[in-house]
């Protein structure tokens, strides 16, 4: 017995979804592999990143507590954190460009873009 709002496919309704479900999945995964290889994008600190992350996470002002190149990680005093929804504190991120780290010491003023990949709070742009 089928419910009452339950309208039941026809042959022709499936043969119907089935010619657009190919062209469709297709159309959204080109759409998602060209925005995942934006173009890189640069910053007045001379980092390179890709355009789509830097543009879509807000910046956040943040001071440098500890830098770990070792481990490509970074303490930092950073504020609040829409995206998030965190709250300011004091915590670790991983850094995954090395690069970014250079020449950066406790005690440095920075703003930072941040945002969980992999489970792990990664900053994904950094400025002086």
């Amino acid at each position: 017995m089928t419910h009452p709002r339950t309208v039941p496919f026809t042959i022709q309704t499936r043969q119907a979804l089935a010619q657009l479900g190919t062209p469709l999945i297709l159309a959204t995964c080109m759409w998602l592999g060209t925005n995942a290889q934006a173009q890189p994008h640069s910053h007045s600190s001379g980092q390179t990143l890709p355009a789509a992350t830097a543009s879509a996470l807000p910046w956040v002002d943040a001071e440098v507590r500890k830098v770990d190149t070792a481990t490509g990680k970074v303490t930092l005093k950073h504020g609040p954190i829409p995206n998030l929804d965190m709250p300011g504190m004091t915590m670790v991120f991983a850094v995954p460009q090395a690069q970014v780290l250079q020449g950066l010491q406790a005690g440095d003023k920075v703003q930072v873009t941040v945002d969980k990949v992999a489970g792990q709070f990664t900053v994904q742009a950094l400025r002086r």
